[in-house]
């Protein structure tokens, strides 16, 4: 979650684009890339969900699983993009299998509330692709340091949080119904959507550039990223407004 979206960072895509010679990355191959790794999240998440619903058990395995095994994945694609052909999808799969646990987990508790959120968030990213195709809201240079400056700020609060939970103290704020805790996870879902705009404009501005082919895989995988980031955000939204 750190940055606009670590996995889209300007120097990406100017060093794959440096001495390239090989067939050259598009806007419509990207998005194809986008949708087949969101199938793959979709189809491993409906696993976990499926399964869950007679063997509880599963969850716990699959969370860890796709947790670690993701973030151990990401880090592989985002420091070695020329292998995201193969860690993209493998990512995709992981990451389901932990969505899946967690909105197995939450909906246990909070009927219908994982398919809300997925449709909030299928709904959000549509109105922030048309936004930006109809020039609605443009990536302008201000707007980056507006939208990274707040995001930083979101990934440092949740790194405070996570060490102050080490030393066994509680931020309550982020789990209650409380018109501030409500706030906070409007704030941080609309930070997230925003991320959105950036991510489409620099895979139009690597397409227009020349990056490698393998590129469209790791723009997939980058909005993939947002997307799994905005859909968390939105299901704490909900859970919060239904305490």
């Amino acid at each position: 979650m750190a940055r606009t979206n670590p996995a889209l960072r300007e120097s990406v895509f100017r060093n794959a684009i440096a001495g390239v010679t090989a067939e050259r990355m598009t806007v419509s191959g990207a998005a194809l890339k986008a949708l087949l790794l969101v199938a793959l999240a979709t189809f491993s998440a409906g696993w976990v969900w499926t399964a869950a619903m007679s063997k509880p058990e599963v969850v716990g395995p699959s969370m860890l699983i796709g947790v670690f095994g993701g973030l151990i994945v990401a880090c592989i694609a985002l420091f070695k993009p020329q292998t995201s052909p193969f860690t993209a999808p493998l990512y995709a799969v992981l990451e389901g299998l932990a969505l899946g646990a967690i909105s197995a987990t939450y909906a246990a508790v909070y009927h219908g509330v994982a398919l809300q959120a997925v449709g909030l968030t299928l709904a959000i990213a549509l109105g922030m692709l048309l936004a930006y195709q109809s020039g609605v809201i443009r990536a302008t240079p201000m707007f980056r340091r507006i939208v990274i400056s707040a995001t930083i700020g979101v990934a440092l609060f949740y790194v405070f949080t996570l060490v102050l939970g080490l030393f066994h103290v509680s931020m309550p704020i982020l789990w209650n119904h409380s018109a501030l805790g409500i706030g906070l996870s409007v704030l941080f879902a609309g930070i997230a959507a925003l991320n959105l705009i950036l991510d489409f404009d620099m895979i139009e501005r690597g397409a227009q550039q020349g990056a490698p082919k393998y590129m469209e895989w790791y723009g997939g995988f980058a909005l993939l990223m947002t997307l799994v980031w905005l859909y968390l955000e939105i299901l704490r939204l909900l859970t919060n407004a239904k305490r």
